[in-house]
């Protein structure tokens, strides 16, 4: 490879990541969570549009393999939302829901991505403005990780 094609791949390289648009999935307990990012949407806080919301009926549902799916198949960065613990309309989802993130992060770790691309998040119903504070922070956070190493090509 000469020098002159070496310096093209660098700035097209370059370019592809100025392009760039993070894809971040939240997985939001119906009760808590997906709530609180209607209320962001219904008192007009903004967060990022990178942000892209999926309702399931409790945190504690959430498994671990819907995360490293998601990673692998495009998303930068998943937050799972859920409600405070104590909180739980399922009574213990949410604890499930802790002890299987410890678990997550260990195997996101283990397959060399950085364990900050997942986060687990309590957010009430009520708090609108934290889930819009939540994404903004979260999509900072993925950017300045830039593009996730395992998305399939």
């Amino acid at each position: 490879m000469s020098q002159a094609q070496a310096e093209a791949e660098v700035q097209a390289a370059e370019k592809k990541n100025e392009e760039w648009e993070p894809n971040i999935l939240v997985i939001a307990c119906n009760w808590c969570t997906y709530q609180a990012a209607d209320m962001a949407g219904s008192l007009r806080y903004s967060y990022p549009p990178t942000v892209k919301v999926v309702r399931v009926p409790c945190s504690g549902r959430v498994e671990p393999e819907f995360v490293i799916e998601a990673l692998i198949n495009g998303a930068d960065g998943v937050l799972i939302g859920g409600c405070h613990p104590g909180d739980c309309h399922y009574k213990e989802g949410n604890y499930k829901a802790l002890r299987r993130f410890e678990w997550l992060r260990k195997i996101v770790e283990e397959l060399g991505i950085e364990p900050e691309r997942v986060r687990l998040e309590w957010i009430a119903g009520s708090e609108g403005l934290k889930f819009a504070e939540v994404m903004r922070e979260f999509d900072a956070t993925i950017r300045k990780l830039g593009p996730n190493p395992l998305k399939k090509a």
